[in-house]
């Protein structure tokens, strides 16, 4: 047997460990099911060219362009369904099982038992000191939604991404009760 032949398996092991998580999911079985299907792909290049269009000089436009510098990519994919039960936690599952340690480490996790219940997480990739991505999972009921932010990251600035680029509105503070 001529050894070269054991060396291919460990070539396609490299290239699946070099795909970046967004190309990663098979979204083929969930989203025929769907109503409403939204997938958001921003490479570096794009969010470049985008950067070109704000501001430096007015405050906001300034920090999301100084933000998204050094992002390689945003891509965002939500899955709306007609009814609840049309994908199954397990599905969710074969997506967090592809965010394990060492690679990457989880932030939040929120998992609850009661149907409609909040199901959500947050993991980070990272190198040292250094954020080089981010995937938020959020799953309800009747929607499915995996945000996957690529590259160098400064936490102080994360923030600024809510709202923008297709991402979903992150609401951080606690509403207050009157």
């Amino acid at each position: 047997m001529n050894n070269r032949y054991l060396y291919l398996p460990l070539l396609f092991a490299a290239g699946a460990l070099g795909q970046e998580f967004h190309q990663q999911i098979n979204w083929d079985k969930l989203a025929p099911k769907a109503i409403e299907n939204v997938e958001v792909n921003l490479d570096g290049n794009l969010l470049q060219m985008a950067a070109k269009f704000l501001s430096g000089q007015k405050p906001d436009e300034a920090k999301v362009k100084k933000l998204i510098g050094d992002i390689k990519g945003i891509y965002v994919r939500s899955l709306t369904f007609a009814k609840e039960g049309e994908y199954s936690m397990a599905d969710v599952e074969s997506i967090r099982s592809q965010l394990k340690a060492p690679a990457w480490s989880k932030i939040v996790d929120v998992r609850s038992a009661k149907p409609g219940g909040d199901n959500a997480g947050v993991y980070m990739k990272t190198d040292g000191n250094q954020i080089l991505g981010i995937v938020v999972i959020a799953a309800e009921p009747k929607e499915l939604t995996v945000v996957n932010i690529v590259g160098a990251l400064d936490p102080e600035n994360l923030r600024e991404l809510s709202g923008k680029f297709g991402i979903p509105k992150i609401e951080l503070e606690k509403k207050t009760k009157k």
